[in-house]
């Protein structure tokens, strides 16, 4: 694993205690692209927590943007945000 995922995996376990989490690495996807120029990486996200429990998706993507503070300036240019509630990734 890699040490942006490990830190993205840490962070959003602390803030929400997942029941799942997969975090994809896409960023060699995007070689050539500014973002990646700049060592941003790109990635997918997939978490299901009950704490996006009555939030509408605006507002988990901001939770999941919090959550990663200033990693989303640093390590990250791109992410792909799934957040689910557990009953939401039952179906």
């Amino acid at each position: 694993m890699s040490e942006r995922i490990d830190m993205i995996r840490k962070k959003l376990t602390a803030a929400f205690s997942p029941e799942q989490l997969d975090i994809i690495d896409e960023s060699h996807l995007h070689a050539g692209h500014p973002g990646a120029r700049s060592g941003g990486g790109h990635f997918v996200a997939t978490i299901v927590s009950d704490s996006f429990e009555g939030k509408n998706m605006l507002s988990r993507h901001r939770m999941v943007y919090d959550a990663l503070g200033d990693a989303m300036q640093t390590d990250i240019h791109a992410l792909s945000i799934k957040a689910l509630t557990p009953q939401e990734h039952k179906k």
